[in-house]
């Protein structure tokens, strides 16, 4: 197993015992720039994702669409290197604090999947995309 990133300060260690069942085999996984804090998006990990994240530090999810593990960047190369995870009060929210490798996390070519704005009643996309989609997945 991998080790993350720990703090100097740390009062206790205790055993990791995330919560699968609670949620139905699946936990959110928020995904942020360890450097700039920036939210770049929202997964899912079941057990087999959360434990090859661990074992190999790379960002590794569960698809729901595909219904497969699914290591981000494998197919655009913008692949997401580990540096801390940290875990909510319940033991059901995961937070990855990653190195976002190739520039953008988004499939749609965007740095962050939060680049739709909200103002009044309409949605404004904010920034653009660091690389074309139809390009990169061939679709």
């Amino acid at each position: 197993m991998r080790r993350f990133k720990t703090s100097s300060r740390q009062q206790e260690e205790i055993m990791i015992e995330l919560d699968f069942e609670k949620t139905g085999g699946l936990l959110p996984a928020i995904c942020q720039d360890a450097e700039t804090g920036e939210v770049l998006m929202l997964a899912f990990m079941n057990k087999e994702s959360w434990e090859k994240t661990l074992e190999t530090g790379m960002a590794t999810y569960w698809s729901r669409s595909r219904q497969e593990l699914w290591t981000k960047g494998l197919t655009s190369g913008n692949v997401q290197k580990v540096k801390e995870i940290r875990v909510d009060c319940d033991d059901d929210t995961i937070l990855l604090k990653v190195e976002q490798i190739g520039g953008a996390a988004c499939h749609t070519g965007h740095r962050s999947c939060f680049h739709k704005l909200v103002e009044g009643d309409k949605l404004t996309v904010v920034g653009e995309p660091v690389f074309d989609p139809k390009e990169v997945y061939k679709k």
